[in-house]
């Protein structure tokens, strides 16, 4: 079976960036949070985090609130999450 093509990328003018690089958790979810309240339905988030419970703690941020996990990463020692913003409220 072939294998499924990759989504296309997003425009990166389109992303919202949030740092939240040595922080631990809670912090990389209510930064996340508190960037999503002042964002419209479907925009996307890149979250930046170092902390290892990003892992677990991501996707099921993700799910309670409605969001959708487009994608979960690892680039060095960093954890790149890409998060599209649930369409009701959150």
């Amino acid at each position: 079976m072939p294998a499924k093509p990759s989504p296309p990328l997003p425009d990166p003018s389109n992303v919202v960036e949030v740092d939240a690089r040595r922080l631990l958790c809670p912090l990389p979810l209510l930064r996340a949070t508190s960037a999503l309240e002042r964002l419209p339905p479907a925009t996307l988030l890149r979250l930046r985090a170092t902390d290892p419970g990003i892992v677990q703690d991501l996707p099921a941020w993700c799910q309670v609130n409605g969001h959708q996990l487009l994608s979960l990463d690892r680039e060095g020692g960093e954890w790149l999450g890409l998060i599209r913003k649930a369409a009701g409220p959150s």
